[in-house]
């Protein structure tokens, strides 16, 4: 046995026996159709809310590539003679250009194949079926458009800002400026496409409207004149590109005020 004195025993609090406190009762302002219902989001239990996960989805690969190489065209250095595509043309002169563009569309396959009937009998009748003026129409093409061009017979040329590869028509608008053609440059190749009856079209032409017309599309180039010709040699020497990323601009500002810091620290 051990001769170790032992140790008092440690006397813990007794509990309190008293009765806990009744809850209050709910006040005769309370509605019950209103009564508070916490969810709760563990497993079998709420279902959970809708959450964005987009930054979690593996998109395809033309989803990353065209949103990489939309990234390096801001952060990238971009010569002035891509640069000009991004000054596309104001919302209400594009409206105002594509409501005329819309008058003068060419005819769709339905259309000329009745046309070439009603020729076929007129030639098997042999009766000279009067032709008539050429109508006028949107021409398109990038060959049949660079002649109009070079021969100055184009009233007014419309380049998409979308055409991919560039090289298209990146040299369209120096040509134009050269021949003293007007030009303009437009949002969305497919749009311009949806004029002629085609899924895309690089670039559009008017040579000449009816007479009906003549004052809307003086108006139009008197516009167009002033963005872009008159504009030419400002717009020749603009660089676009060099956005930063938010983190960057970040990373910057905090270096540039801890340099104004140690400036100040020096001077002080």
């Amino acid at each position: 046995f051990s001769t170790c004195p032992k140790m008092p025993k440690e006397v813990k609090p007794k509990k309190s026996t008293k009765p806990a406190p009744a809850a209050k009762a709910a006040g005769a302002s309370a509605n019950a159709l209103f009564e508070k219902r916490a969810r709760n989001y563990g497993i079998g239990n709420d279902v959970q809310p809708k959450r964005d996960v987009g930054r979690f989805v593996r998109w395809p690969k033309y989803v990353r590539l065209q949103r990489q190489k939309s990234v390096l065209l801001k952060r990238l250095k971009v010569p002035p003679a891509l640069n000009q595509f991004t000054q596309t043309l104001d919302k209400n002169t594009a409206t105002e250009v594509f409501k005329l563009l819309n008058k003068y569309k060419p005819e769709t396959a339905v259309e000329k194949k009745t046309r070439l009937k009603a020729a076929a009998a007129a030639t098997a009748s042999a009766d000279k079926a009067d032709k008539g003026p050429k109508p006028l129409t949107v021409k398109f093409g990038i060959n049949h458009i660079t002649a109009l061009i070079e021969n100055k017979k184009a009233a007014l040329v419309l380049i998409a800002h979308d055409v991919d590869p560039i090289e298209l028509v990146v040299w369209l608008p120096a040509l134009c400026r050269k021949m003293g053609v007007p030009y303009a440059i437009v949002k969305g190749k497919s749009r311009l496409g949806a004029v002629v009856h085609k899924k895309t079209a690089t670039a559009l032409a008017l040579t000449s409207v009816k007479k009906e017309d003549q004052a809307s599309l003086n108006k139009i180039v008197e516009t167009v004149n002033t963005n872009y010709l008159e504009r030419y040699d400002e717009i020749k020497r603009h660089y676009g590109g060099g956005i930063m990323g938010a983190k960057t601009n970040a990373r910057l500002a905090r270096l540039a005020k801890i340099k104004a810091r140690e400036v100040a620290a020096k001077m002080g």
